[in-house]
């Protein structure tokens, strides 16, 4: 029987885990994904007025990536 392959971003337990792929050559991809958010309507209001407490939702959004 032959050995089962091992998939290498995985270790003994099965668990996720980072790997070196500083050797693999580059390639081009391209990821499309949506979201729905459901906001109370006060709270898309301090959004839009910029009067969140904490600060601008969009800038913490675009850092967070």
């Amino acid at each position: 029987m032959p050995l089962k392959k091992r998939l290498s971003h995985l270790d003994r337990l099965g668990q996720a885990r980072m790997v070196d792929v500083g050797a693999k050559p580059e390639t081009d991809r391209e990821a499309i994904a949506r979201g729905f958010v459901t906001l109370q309507p006060e709270t898309l209001r301090l959004i839009q007025g910029s009067a969140i407490p904490k600060g601008d939702v969009y800038a913490a959004a675009r850092v967070a990536g």
